[in-house]
Formats: structure tokens, C-alpha cells, sequence
């Protein structure tokens, strides 16, 4: 796996050519319907390299960066996008096993912003990755990145807190993989969270083996 691919034009027309795919096409659809109900308001596509509705992991970083937007970008959510965090994801997915086509990257503030989100628009996109779910019939594994992303999942459950029981899903929360989740003084601390990452990862790549088995 290559990290960045998103830079290079045959890939991205290749992946645009497969958006409405059958795996990828009832997720794109539910994206062009949130684009629909906020005028103005830009939420990208999910590249059709991952999972879609055959996802086992569901990956919610804080909101989509520069790199998804179709003219300064890719048009997607991929972890093949022209940006530092992509490239990490690229990495920690292939080191520790995880199947891109196993993944379905998203947010929890699915539209684009470049910013974090407010109260009000955790609780927006609370609701929306409840209905997201609800599409992924085949979900085991909820990996939050971040602090963002882990107070969105509170926000659902909630609204709906029996979700994890009733659907088997293991919730595994990490930092976020962007630069600046580790940038503090303090060496202790920069490990601290690095272990954290490494043991998220490697929980759902043990969840995701246990499943092939």
C-alpha cells in the first residue's frame, strides 16, 4: 500500500469512476443527502478503495480536512489523500494489518469546516453517525480517533445507548493521528499517547482476526 496515491490523477478518476459502486453506493448516496439538507455545507464522498455497507471498522476522526474537498483535493475521505494525517492512517493500517476495503473512514462532523466542532454540532453529528450505522450491517469495531470523535459517540449513546450492545460493537477510542495529537513538552506524556494508539490498533486488528476466524 502507497501512501498519497490521492496525488495522482489516474487514481483519483479510477476511484471516482467506482463512487457508486454497489458496496460504496448506499454510503455516497447518504453523504449527497446530507449535501442536500445544508445549503452550501460540503461533505465529501468516501473513497470506493474502503468498505462502504461491507465495513467491519468504522473509523471517526473530527471532521474532514482540505485534501477532501474536490477542488483543493481528492473529493473524498480516503486514506489516500495528499495530506500528513492520510499518510499516517496509511501507515497504521498497513502495519498493524487492517485492510483498507475492511474500513469505512468518516467523521464526527461530517461536514467540512476546518475547524473543531461546536456543542451543537457534535450533537448534528451525533445523529448522523447513528444513521450511518444503522447502514453497516456488518460492523464490529468502532475505532475513535480523538477526543472529538470519542465525545460524538457519547453524544449517540445518549441518544441511543443500548447501539453497542444490541449491535456487538467493540468501541476502541485512540488519539487522533494528526501531528499535533502529539505535540506536548512532555516526553512521558508523548509515549503515553503513542502506547495508546499502538494498543487501539492492535485491538482491532485482533478483532478483525477473530472475526476471520
Amino acid at each position: 500500500m502507497m501512501a498519497r496515491r490521492m496525488r495522482d490523477e489516474l487514481f483519483q478518476e479510477r476511484e471516482r469512476s467506482h463512487r457508486l459502486d454497489p458496496h460504496i453506493a448506499p454510503v455516497n448516496e447518504f453523504v449527497a443527502a446530507l449535501r442536500n439538507s445544508e445549503e452550501n455545507r460540503y461533505v465529501p464522498d468516501v473513497a470506493p478503495m474502503h468498505g462502504g455497507i461491507d465495513a467491519t471498522v468504522l473509523s471517526v476522526l473530527r471532521d474532514p480536512g482540505p485534501k477532501t474537498q474536490a477542488v483543493r483535493g481528492s473529493g473524498f475521505l480516503c486514506i489516500e489523500n495528499d495530506d500528513p494525517t492520510a499518510e499516517r492512517q496509511c501507515e497504521l493500517f498497513e502495519e498493524y494489518g487492517i485492510p483498507p476495503r475492511s474500513v469505512l473512514p468518516w467523521n464526527a462532523y461530517p461536514w467540512y469546516i476546518n475547524r473543531a466542532p461546536r456543542a451543537a454540532e457534535r450533537d448534528a453529528g451525533a445523529v448522523v453517525l447513528g444513521d450511518l450505522i444503522d447502514l453497516l450491517p456488518r460492523l464490529r469495531v468502532v475505532l475513535l480517533q480523538g477526543n472529538d470523535a470519542a465525545d460524538v459517540w457519547r453524544r449517540l449513546l445518549k441518544r441511543r445507548p443500548a447501539l453497542s450492545q444490541e449491535r456487538g460493537i467493540e468501541v476502541v477510542e485512540s488519539i487522533h493521528p494528526g501531528r499535533q495529537a502529539l505535540w506536548t513538552p512532555d516526553p512521558v506524556e508523548r509515549e503515553a499517547r503513542l502506547a495508546k494508539q499502538r494498543h487501539a490498533f492492535e485491538r482491532v486488528a485482533a478483532a478483525l482476526a477473530e472475526r476471520a476466524n
